[in-house]
């Protein structure tokens, strides 16, 4: 299964938040296995650095924070055609926009986000974290593509 996911979801892996970490542990373990192909929109480093950045009030932290998406996740490109294919999208929300445009280029199967309400129309399946492992769950599933 090739997904997108979502900088919340992502942020609560990198920086542990305590209600959402479990189930973040256990996605990057099923990206670590194969099970799951990760992907991140370029745009999402940019806003990970920030965050963990403001949060951790570290520099170093924030690069380890990137360094370590680098290090397990695909890179979505964002060009100028993934910038207005999101911008004549409709969804209210640019940055989601922009990773719904990403997901549709590469032709992946799922995002995965706490925030289904941003994705709302979207034209490629939004789930949850923990959605997406059961579906890894079922038997026909369990086979990385």
């Amino acid at each position: 299964m090739r997904v997108l996911i979502d900088t919340n979801v992502l942020l609560d892996f990198l920086l542990e938040r305590e209600l959402f970490f479990q189930d973040a542990e256990r996605l990057f373990q099923a990206i670590d296995s194969g099970q799951i192909v990760g992907y991140v929109t370029a745009t999402t480093l940019t806003d990970i650095f920030y965050i963990a950045r403001r949060h951790t009030r570290s520099i170093e932290q924030a690069r380890q924070a990137v360094s370590e998406t680098l290090t397990a996740m695909e890179i979505c490109p964002v060009n100028r055609a993934v910038l207005e294919v999101a911008f004549s999208s409709g969804l209210a929300d640019y940055e989601d926009a922009i990773q719904v445009a990403c997901a549709v280029d590469q032709g992946l199967d799922a995002i995965l986000t706490r925030d289904s309400q941003g994705f709302l129309n979207s034209s490629v399946p939004v789930l949850s974290v923990q959605e997406c492992l059961h579906r890894l769950e079922e038997p026909n599933n369990s086979k990385s593509t």
